[in-house]
C-alpha cells in the first residue's frame, strides 16, 4: 500500500501531472477564447463577463508558464518547484473565473496535483546556476526594455498615440522585436532617432539572449537525442540501481544485462570512459564513486541497491563504506578481485560479496575430480536444471 502511494507521488509522476495541468490550461484557454463567454456562466452572472473573457487569454499564458516550470522540475530545480506551487493555485482560480463547463476539469486536476507536488518537495533541491554571460545577457534584455519604455514616455509628445506607460512599453517591445505594427510611430526627428536606438539595443539584446540563454537548452536536447546527455533525469529516478565504478572485466556485461530491464546509474571517474558510455547511451555520471556529494546526486537515498564490481578492491571498499553510511538500509553487492578481500568488503558494509577467484578454484577442483563441481558449473552457466541462480 505504502509502496503504491510512493509510486503515485513519485517525482516523475508529479512532473507529468504538472505538464498535464499546463496543457489542459492552454487547451481550456484556447477553447474558451474561441467560443467566447456566453450567458451568465456557471455561477449565474456572478463573475463579470469582462473577467471571464480576460481569464480565457491569461489562462493560456499561465499554461505556458507552467510548461516552463515543468521543464525546470525535470532538472530538479528548487525554483521550478516554487513556481509550480504558485502557478497551480493560479491555474485553478483561472478555471473558476472562466466559469465554463470546459474549465471544471482544469480546476479539479490543478487541485489534485498541488498536494502531490508538496509530497515530493524534497526531491527538488538543485539551485539555478547561471553563468556570468547569462546574467549579463538577461540584464541587457531588461535594461533595453527599461531604456525604451522610460525614453518613449519622456518623449511621448513626439509620438502619435503614445500617452501612458503601457503605451511606452508596448512601443518598446514591438520595436525591439522588429514587429512594428505602426499604430504608435514617431512624428519628429528626435523620436525617430530614439526609435532607431531602441531597435539596435532591443534587437541586439534579444539576439544575444537567444544565443546565450536558449542555446544551452537546445544543445542539451540534441545531446540527449545523440546519447550524450548529462542525465538530468537522474533527479527523477527511484528504486534504481547504482553501479559504482567501472571495471572492464565485469561492468560491461553487467550493463548489457541491465539495459532495457532496470533503471541504473553508473558512476565513473575516467572522463574519456564517461564520454564513451554516453555515446553508447548508458546512464552515467562523472565523479568519484566514494564521494558523498556524487552519491547524493545519483539518489543513494532512494536507490534500491548498489553494485560495486571494479578491479580495485580498495576503491570498492571505500565506495561500499560511503554508500552504507549514506543509506544504512540499501542492499549492496560487491565483487572481490582477491579472495582475501571478501571479508574486508563485508566489514565495509556489503551484504553479498562474490569473488571471481571462485572460478579458478572450480577449475582446479574439476581437474582433480572434485564432487558436485559439474553441477555447480552448469548452474553458473545458466543451465535450466538450476533454479537457484535464476531466482537470485
Amino acid at each position: 500500500m505504502a509502496r503504491g502511494v510512493r509510486r503515485f507521488t513519485s517525482a516523475r509522476v508529479v512532473v507529468w501531472l504538472v505538464i498535464g495541468v499546463a496543457l489542459l490550461s492552454i487547451a481550456t484557454g484556447l477553447v474558451t477564447t474561441a467560443t467566447g463567454p456566453t450567458g451568465g456562466g456557471l455561477f449565474g452572472g456572478l463573475i463579470p463577463r469582462a473577467v471571464r473573457q480576460a481569464t480565457s487569454y491569461t489562462g493560456t499564458i499561465v499554461g505556458f508558464l507552467l510548461l516552463v516550470a515543468a521543464v525546470g522540475l525535470r532538472r530538479g530545480l528548487r525554483a521550478a518547484w516554487y513556481a509550480s506551487a504558485i502557478l497551480l493555485p493560479v491555474t485553478a482560480i483561472h478555471g473558476l473565473l472562466q466559469s465554463t463547463p470546459y474549465s471544471l476539469p482544469l480546476v479539479v486536476f490543478s487541485l489534485l496535483t498541488l498536494p502531490a507536488l508538496f509530497l515530493v518537495r524534497t526531491r527538488f533541491q538543485q539551485p539555478v546556476e547561471l553563468s556570468a554571460a547569462q546574467v549579463a545577457t538577461a540584464a541587457a534584455v531588461v535594461g533595453a526594455q527599461l531604456y525604451g519604455t522610460i525614453g518613449a514616455y519622456a518623449l511621448r509628445t513626439n509620438f502619435a498615440d503614445l500617452n501612458t506607460w503601457f503605451d511606452a512599453f508596448y512601443f518598446t517591445l514591438i520595436t525591439a522585436s522588429t514587429v512594428g505594427y505602426g499604430d504608435i510611430h514617431p512624428t519628429t526627428t528626435v523620436a525617430r532617432a530614439f526609435g532607431m536606438t531602441v531597435i539596435v539595443f532591443g534587437a541586439g539584446s534579444f539576439a544575444a539572449a537567444l544565443g546565450v540563454l536558449f542555446a544551452p537548452i537546445l544543445e542539451n536536447s540534441f545531446a540527449s537525442a545523440l546519447g550524450k546527455s548529462t542525465n538530468t533525469n537522474i533527479n527523477l529516478m527511484e528504486d534504481h540501481l547504482l553501479v559504482l565504478g567501472y571495471g572492464h572485466l565485469l561492468t560491461e556485461s553487467i550493463l548489457d544485462e541491465l539495459d532495457g530491464g532496470t533503471e541504473y546509474v553508473v558512476v565513473a571517474e575516467d572522463s574519456d570512459l564517461v564520454e564513451d558510455l554516453r555515446e553508447a547511451k548508458k546512464t552515467v555520471i562523472h565523479g568519484d564513486p566514494s564521494d558523498e556529494d556524487v552519491l547524493q546526486r545519483v539518489g543513494i537515498d532512494r536507490a534500491k541497491s548498489v553494485l560495486v564490481a571494479t578491479e580495485d578492491d580498495a576503491a570498492d571498499s571505500l565506495a561500499v563504506l560511503t554508500a552504507r553510511q549514506l543509506n544504512p538500509d540499501i542492499r549492496i553487492v560487491a565483487a572481490a578481485t582477491e579472495r582475501e578481500n571478501v571479508r574486508k568488503l563485508r566489514r565495509a558494509g556489503a551484504d553479498i560479496v562474490v569473488s571471481p577467484a571462485l572460478i579458478g578454484r572450480m577449475l582446479v577442483q574439476a581437474a582433480l575430480g572434485g564432487e558436485h563441481v559439474e553441477e555447480l558449473a552448469a548452474q553458473l552457466a545458466g543451465e535450466p536444471s538450476n533454479r537457484t541462480l535464476d531466482d537470485f
